[in-house]
């Protein structure tokens, strides 16, 4: 980020009562991953040695600020030195939406979901203490991207902005695809795809079969999680993704921040490597983190010369056994589009996920224009998404 954040959220800094908020740097690993262990809803991509990787090199992602809250309050009941309670990595508007408002925006972690680490035992106080320090920072209005609109943290949220007379609103929202981990993978998988669909890719595994036998491999050590990352950038950066540009290896920032944070998460088992081989050859990969009793499926990537027999179903399947057969794992998050062509098929379940403005005053008209502007902004990208669509039918149309 450019450092706008002091400029572009709030005149006050003029009259000398804004307190500046510490750059993502300043918080230490260890709390925070206390808090992480205590938080009141899951979000692999808000734990600290994801973060820290995501904001020291990531593509766009660099150089965010933070709003804390601390309690001094421990479980005995007796004061001691000062616990982080609550989180939340955030940039100005300006660099959120290029759009100069008073308000202050949820960090992109490098993946699509934004519920901040809460802890659940005095989320009510931790919550408070987050509002009022982006106050004092001088916004008007937070905005919460990609936030778990149904989960505890969202309505711990809600309550607390009740308390003060305000109420949050959703600026945008969407379901996408989840697993129930907890149900038997094959009852799962039967109800979802239907005897036909199954028989059809155990018909295209045979075929895969015929490279070589086929092997589902997961690394969970630093040391193989490391070895097997470089074979899934190898396969991103071989498809689509890297004629787009968006594969992770293309960018050296990008490239650093992934080696940084699985090999870093490994070492807290956080992070798995799941690779498809037939004989020697991986077809597909992804990668997965875990926090708590949730897994996330962060990115796939496969070997385009295979994709008539659907390697990434085909590891999406392995995948599947493999989560729905650890006790510690109740639910998967896709963190995919919604309406996600792979997943949604065979991960049946739903997780609500949307875009939420919090008010931070009452009767205050920065907050109508806040979410003026942004409701503006997500009309007109709306409208152009549209228009692309309709164009590309009539390229299709016409070849």
């Amino acid at each position: 980020m450019d450092g706008s954040l002091s400029d572009a959220v709030d005149s006050t800094a003029a009259q000398g009562r804004r307190a500046p908020l510490p750059l993502l740097t300043a918080i230490a690993p260890e709390p925070w991953r206390v808090l992480a262990a205590r938080a009141i809803e899951p979000n692999g991509y808000y734990l600290p040695d994801w973060e820290l990787a995501v904001n020291a090199s990531a593509r766009g992602r660099t150089g965010v600020h933070v709003l804390t809250a601390w309690s001094h309050a421990a479980d005995t009941g007796h004061d001691t030195a000062p616990r982080l309670s609550g989180l939340l990595p955030v940039v100005s508007a300006w660099d959120a939406y290029r759009l100069p408002l008073q308000a202050l925006v949820s960090a992109d972690p490098y993946g699509t979901l934004g519920t901040p680490p809460i802890d659940r035992d005095i989320a009510t106080e931790a919550i408070s203490g987050l509002l009022q320090r982006a106050r004092t920072a001088g916004a008007h209005a937070l905005v919460l991207r990609n936030m778990s609109l149904d989960g505890p943290a969202m309505q711990a949220f809600t309550e607390v902005l009740r308390q003060q007379g305000l109420a949050p609103r959703v600026l945008q929202s969407h379901a996408r695809a989840c697993l129930d981990a907890t149900r038997d993978a094959d009852d799962l998988l039967r109800d979802a795809l239907g005897t036909k669909k199954l028989k059809e890719l155990r018909r295209l595994r045979n075929r895969l079969a015929e490279h070589g036998d086929v092997t589902f491999r997961v690394a969970r050590t630093p040391a193989d999680v490391s070895t097997e990352l470089e074979v899934f950038l190898e396969l991103e950066a071989s498809g689509w993704k890297a004629k787009r540009g968006t594969a992770l290896r293309q960018d050296e920032g990008d490239a650093a921040f992934i080696r940084r944070a699985t090999a870093a998460l490994a070492a807290h088992d956080r992070c798995e490597i799941v690779i498809l081989r037939a004989g020697a050859t991986p077809v597909a990969g992804a990668i997965v983190l875990r926090h708590q009793d949730r897994a996330f499926y962060f990115k796939i990537g496969i070997d385009e010369r295979f994709a008539k027999l659907s390697p990434g179903v085909q590891l999406t399947l392995d995948l599947t056994r493999h989560l729905c057969a650890d006790p510690s794992i109740r639910t998967a998050d896709s963190t995919a589009n919604a309406g996600h062509p792979m997943i949604d098929p065979i991960w049946r379940d739903r997780l609500s996920i949307g875009d939420v403005l919090l008010p931070l005053r009452r009767r205050d008209l920065q907050v109508e224009l806040v979410h003026a502007a942004l409701a503006a902004r997500l009309l007109c990208r709306g409208a152009l998404r549209g228009g692309l669509h309709a164009f590309r039918k009539v390229l299709h149309r016409m070849r």
